[in-house]
């Protein structure tokens, strides 16, 4: 099992990656926030390839950072959902909420 982490590049993707869940989130949480505010783009990507495993608080941190990226201007847009993490998502009624990637479209 691997820890959740969080990376940020310069062009305004963050990379999410490992176990997403209720030990990860918190710290996830303010690093991610912190990436947002540094990124003042447009277009924000979450890219979630490397998400290993995720509880409902991988959701959380996407829905969360997506209101970060809102209060600022931006868009957040979620790149390589994991297909649990997509069912999870269709369940809780969040597809609409969430800006998606379309799967032909990869990286942002």
């Amino acid at each position: 099992m691997s820890d959740g982490r969080i990376e940020g590049s310069a062009g305004g993707e963050l990379r999410l990656a490992g176990v997403l869940d209720y030990q990860s989130g918190p710290a996830l949480r303010r690093q991610g926030q912190a990436l947002i505010r540094q990124a003042k783009g447009t277009r924000i990507s979450a890219d979630c390839r490397a998400v290993e495993r995720s509880s409902s608080v991988g959701l959380s941190l996407l829905l969360a950072f997506t209101r970060d990226a809102q209060k600022q201007g931006d868009e957040l847009v979620v790149t390589g959902l994991p297909e649990d993490m997509r069912e999870l998502a269709r369940v809780s009624g969040l597809l609409d909420v969430l800006s998606l990637a379309s799967e032909t479209e990869g990286a942002v």
